[in-house]
């Protein structure tokens, strides 16, 4: 076999859809396992709906993902001149002609056939034509066969047959020298020497149309792998009412990479029974073969576990860098000082356990690093926990942190028993209202664990901040 060459194509239209993500890394996977070449071709002809933006969004998904690519990006719209020589070639060879049609009168056409309940295909009236109509830009057609069978011998879905008489006369290119997708795509491959086409089977249907253009050219057509499509957890189509559905979304609410990697991958794939897999064992399992011939059913719930997981999993100072990215996108720069950014790793590792996402490991550790009196206190809390009747409590707890040799549990302890023992109270009566008052939350890691990560000013600055709260509000209602 020759060395295997695939490649990813998107049409830089919009964002990075989870679809595409999904194709991309089964033709990475393909290309790494077997040693081959995976290529990156930008498919930007469609001028009225490709950005620059869309452009720059594809390349950054793909490098956050890990999936690198050995050639490319390639642009269509750098290689204009290749598809007209190969449509002029179609032309002197009378396998295309020159259609006049204009697109009114096409969409006329198709109009009238669909209300008679017939197939809406081009009735090739241009291929016979011998008096073109003065000034009007001719497409060129290509002259499809009109008997017989076109196979499509598929590596996923098996045989698939089409009737050529259900095909019909392709435009190469436009009227204003563009070519369709059909026609770029089948030139493209060819000059990029693709052996396998791993893409979506939303493309089934322009395989034949492709396979004889191939044909025509006097090329073999690549082996062809059409993927089921993702449906979202109703069934339907994998859309923006299942929520996100593009990659720039997840990595934005804090997902990693890894855990999409992983999730995406068995998106119709299956390695036993297995669901975790690390980049390099994807690599080394990875083939055609278990790829299944049904749709695949996105689950949101699924994902968010995983990604728990990779958290979890993940090295303290990756996770720790992470954590700083989303404190800066969240409460922006400089919400971490300098000379804090070293505790990141620790808050990170004290979270992770809770954490299933990093906007939420981002909300939980605000505290430790916002000003006191900017930190915001959540109502119900605050009015169960920060109250005349909790401020004496607090109170002692400053002093006694204050001249605690430090704060983990071993330096607190003792006197934190003695304040019970004085008071009367429970660990929880104690911890609650401390907790609220350094987190503003009535959930966090264990309450040492806090006092030692946020450090004694910070510790001292939260409490001071609580007792004026309480003792403003009970003024008021005094």
């Amino acid at each position: 076999m020759s060395k295997i060459r695939v490649r990813f194509a998107p049409s830089p239209t919009g964002y990075l859809h989870i679809g595409g993500v999904r194709t991309a890394l089964f033709n990475w996977l393909y290309a790494r396992h077997h040693k081959g070449v995976f290529i990156l071709r930008i498919e930007d002809t469609d001028r009225s709906r490709s950005t620059e933006a869309s452009i720059a969004a594809i390349v950054n998904g793909m490098k956050w993902l890990g999936l690198d690519w050995d050639e490319g990006p390639y642009r269509q719209t750098d290689r204009l001149d290749l598809y007209r020589s190969q449509a002029a070639r179609l032309l002197d060879q009378k396998m295309a002609y020159l259609c006049y049609c204009s697109p009114e009168e096409l969409e006329q056409r198709r109009k009238e056939a669909l209300s008679k309940g017939q197939i809406s295909k081009y009735d090739g009236r241009c291929r016979k034509l011998k008096t073109p109509p003065p000034d009007r830009l001719p497409a060129i057609r290509f002259k499809a066969p009109q008997d017989g069978q076109t196979i499509v011998e598929d590596l996923v879905k098996g045989q698939v047959v089409f009737e050529s008489n259900q095909l019909d006369d392709l435009i190469l290119l436009r009227a204003d020298g563009l070519p369709t997708y059909n026609f770029a795509v089948v030139v493209d491959d060819t000059d990029m020497k693709i052996t396998h086409v791993i893409r979506g089977d939303d493309h089934l249907n322009n395989t034949p149309r492709q396979i004889q253009i191939y044909r025509a050219l006097g090329f073999t057509p690549p082996q062809f792998a059409h993927l089921p499509m993702i449906l979202g957890p109703d069934k339907t189509r994998l859309s923006k009412r299942h929520g996100a559905t593009s990659v720039e979304a997840y990595r934005e609410i804090g997902y990693l990479p890894d855990a999409m990697v992983n999730y995406l991958a068995r998106l119709g794939w299956s390695h036993g029974d297995e669901e975790v897999f690390s980049l390099q064992e994807l690599i080394e399992k990875f083939s055609l073969e278990p790829v299944g011939k049904s749709a695949a059913v996105f689950n949101p719930e699924k994902l968010l576990w995983l990604n728990a997981y990779y958290i979890k999993s993940a090295d303290p100072d990756r996770i720790g860098n992470l954590l700083g990215e989303h404190l800066k996108m969240k409460y922006g720069e400089g919400f971490v000082r300098p000379e804090e950014r070293s505790r990141l790793s620790q808050v990170a590792v004290a979270l992770k356990e809770r954490a299933k996402t990093l906007v939420e490991m981002a909300e939980m550790a605000a505290c430790y690093f916002v000003e006191p009196a900017k930190m915001e206190i959540d109502p119900e809390a605050k009015a169960k926990f920060l109250t005349a009747q909790t401020l004496p409590i607090l109170i002692k707890l400053r002093q006694a942190i204050a001249q605690a040799p430090s704060l983990d549990q071993g330096g607190l302890e003792p006197t934190f028993k003695d304040i019970l023992t004085k008071e009367g109270i429970k660990m929880n009566q104690l911890a609650q209202p401390l907790r609220v008052a350094l987190t503003g939350k009535t959930y966090s890691p264990g309450i040492y664990d806090v006092l030692t990560l946020m450090g004694k000013e910070k510790v001292l600055a939260h409490l001071d901040r609580a007792s004026q709260e309480i003792q403003q509000a009970s003024s008021c209602d005094a």
